[in-house]
């Protein structure tokens, strides 16, 4: 797998957005799952870069906090030992999602809607990553008892709404942006 530079830049500049919106806006203090707009950056990711370079971008921003750059969500906010958080499966299902959705808008000149459907789905491919990791990680490594039920009580129900809104407003501008870069006549990069 060969990548151009301008290819490579782009990666870089959504894993540097990714990290930054990872600090930002971040709420729930003490909750399994915090909230933030961390989301609404990779499914930019995956309808702006296309499905490898998306998903390369939300892979570069989990190997930066996995090597030590404290740019996760919940303590130790860094470190390959965030592996053994919960929430660390939803980390693993962005990089999915921005596949995902980058696979599903191939097509430059889609409609408003074919973006929104691709948000939803893609929302629901990190949740069928984070929901059975989340699970895992409370169930059998903390050795709580917790059911699956729990998982999607703590992991989905509460987020899912936001996570839907931010679905919207993610196709909302890329939508405007891959219109733009079409009267550029851009090439997408995959």
């Amino acid at each position: 797998m060969s990548l151009s530079i301008k290819e490579m830049t782009r990666i870089a500049l959504f894993s540097s957005l990714i990290c930054i919106a990872s600090l930002i806006l971040k709420f729930g203090g003490e909750i399994v799952v915090p909230f933030s707009i961390l989301p609404f950056m990779v499914m930019l990711a995956g309808a702006i870069l296309g499905p490898r370079s998306g998903a390369l971008s939300v892979a570069v921003y989990v190997l930066i906090g996995l090597i030590g750059a404290p740019v996760f969500a919940k303590p130790p906010y860094a470190g390959f030992t965030y592996v053994f958080q919960p929430t660390f499966g939803f980390l693993l299902g962005f990089i999915v999602e921005a596949y995902v959705i980058g696979k599903l808008l191939r097509k430059p000149s889609l409609h408003l809607v074919h973006y929104l459907l691709a948000m939803t789905i893609g929302i629901f491919v990190m949740y069928l990553v984070g929901i059975p990791y989340l699970y895992g990680i409370i169930k059998f490594y903390l050795g709580k008892p917790f059911t699956m039920w729990n998982a999607i009580k703590v992991g989905m129900l509460p987020f899912i709404g936001l996570d839907l809104i931010k679905g919207a407003l993610a196709a909302l501008v890329a939508k405007g942006v891959m219109t733009r870069l079409a009267k550029q006549e851009t090439p997408r990069y995959e």
